[in-house]
């Protein structure tokens, strides 16, 4: 017995031991990189004042370009980066050419110097995890352990990005299957996401966090409680709005019969045309704008119209889907901090700040299926002073966006309602849902029935008509 106990002591012992130095590493090494991306995008951000016309010209050229690249050097780094890490876990055990690092960062930086409205984060994690890939090929790690350092190398993009260790650890392991947590990678995918963040703050990377401390003054009290769970059902509506117009505007590109060369130079066009009738605010990472939304000073948000989420849907759906290269994450931050700002006026504009944080992270809930890094985010970036309303609120917004996602190739581990029938352990692509014969569906099933059986009579007595009418 007492053997059998050291035996097992010692095991994990050197396990956690090799998880603990391999984490690091990869976390130094993804920081690193990650840094150097942020970096020369910020280069690149600083330069658009150097053109004489408005840098948002460059967007159809731009766009061309990264298709022509990222169809020439690394198809694999098509689109928002996270999609096709996720996909890379569950069909390939993680492996990911190398060639997408390079050009996952040129393609993104050429895409929101040119004002594509995307993210950082995709690429932050797809960069991430090919360099752990990478290091796995290199050591000749089993396609397990390179499954694992893979799951690290997502948790420590997305960390060093945001400046948000603990809900970037998070989001790699609750990202991947909805409804599971994969514990047995939660233990370094901290220690990487803690080494890449520290590594990019020593690098000179410096993180933007909110004041939120006058939240303090705002009691727990019923009406508000009420606004949140209000306000979780509308994130989680315009959650499943953008999953929605992403996807079906990403299809309908697909199917129209012109080069995909030309796809992405019209779709520039596009975007400029749009910029001429909204403004430019749409365009690029918005990253001011979501400050504005979350500022208390209602000063910085005056401007700020009411459908300003509905156009950066548009913006975001276009640049995706003619070619753009980015993630979703920064788009899905801006769109839930300006509905909040919308529902905080509609609530009565006593909270609005407040509302907007929680949009912020509880669109990111419904939309990725992560409510509980959406939560942890809330808290890394706003305070703890905000916690307790911004769980309630994701998880609402979860659950209310359904059985989908920006990310199609997550799998499925559980239904979000007892009335509906899933296929459970499907990619989130291909889970079937519909009524289950539970009370309601047999109510249906009755009035279905009826239905029928009416429309029947209605046939014989028409029938019965015409017969008395033939024999008169």
């Amino acid at each position: 017995m007492i053997r059998k106990h050291v035996t097992e002591q010692t095991a994990i012992f050197f396990s956690v031991t090799k998880w603990v130095v391999l984490s690091s590493v990869v976390g130094v090494m993804i920081g690193a990189i990650v840094t150097l991306f942020l970096k020369i995008l910020q280069l690149a951000e600083n330069s658009r004042s150097d053109f004489v016309f408005p840098y948002y010209y460059m967007l159809p050229f731009a766009l061309l370009l990264t298709v022509w690249i990222v169809r020439t050097f690394a198809p694999s780094a098509e689109g928002h980066g996270t999609e096709k890490v996720i996909e890379a876990v569950h069909k390939k055990h993680g492996k990911i050419d190398i060639t997408v690092i390079p050009v996952k960062l040129f393609a993104t930086v050429m895409t929101i110097f040119a004002g594509g409205s995307v993210g950082k984060e995709g690429p932050g994690a797809q960069i991430g995890a090919g360099a752990a890939s990478w290091l796995s090929d290199l050591l000749r790690f089993s396609k397990e352990d390179r499954k694992k350092l893979v799951i690290c190398g997502i948790s420590a993009g997305f960390a060093s990005v945001f400046g948000t260790p603990i809900a970037g650890a998070i989001f790699g392991v609750e990202v991947l299957i909805i409804g599971v947590i994969l514990y047995d990678v939660l233990l370094p995918s901290f220690i990487a996401g803690f080494a890449a963040f520290t590594t990019a703050q020593f690098l000179g990377i410096e993180y933007t966090y909110f004041d939120i401390r006058f939240y303090q003054n705002v009691t727990l009290d019923l009406p508000l409680i009420f606004q949140v769970v209000a306000a979780g059902l509308f994130f989680g509506f315009v959650s499943d709005i953008v999953v929605t117009a992403v996807s079906m505007t990403h299809k309908y590109i697909k199917k129209v019969p012109v080069h995909p060369y030309i796809i992405a130079f019209g779709g520039g066009v596009v975007l400029i045309a749009l910029t001429f009738f909204f403004g430019e605010q749409y365009l690029g990472l918005g990253l001011e704008t979501i400050k504005d939304t979350l500022n208390p000073d209602p000063y910085f948000s005056k401007d700020l119209p009411w459908y300003a989420f509905l156009l950066k849907t548009l913006f975001t759906s276009v640049t995706l889907g003619v070619g753009g290269s980015g993630g979703i994450i920064t788009p899905v931050f801006y769109i839930g901090a300006t509905s909040g700002h919308l529902f905080g006026q509609l609530a009565g504009g006593e909270h609005i700040a407040l509302f907007a944080a929680l949009g912020f992270v509880s669109v990111l809930a419904g939309s990725t299926n992560t409510p509980i890094a959406a939560t942890i985010m809330a808290v890394e970036l706003f305070g703890l002073e905000i916690a307790h309303y911004a769980a309630l609120s994701a998880v609402i917004s979860f659950l209310i966006t359904g059985h989908r996602s920006v990310f199609m190739s997550q799998i499925l581990a559980m239904k979000k309602s007892e009335m509906l029938e899933v296929k459970v352990g499907e990619v989130i692509e291909n889970a079937d849902v519909d009524l289950e014969e539970t009370e309601i569906g047999r109510i249906r099933n009755v009035k279905e029935r009826i239905r029928r059986k009416r429309e029947k009579l209605k046939e014989k007595k028409a029938g019965r008509l015409l017969s008395k009418r033939e024999d008169k």
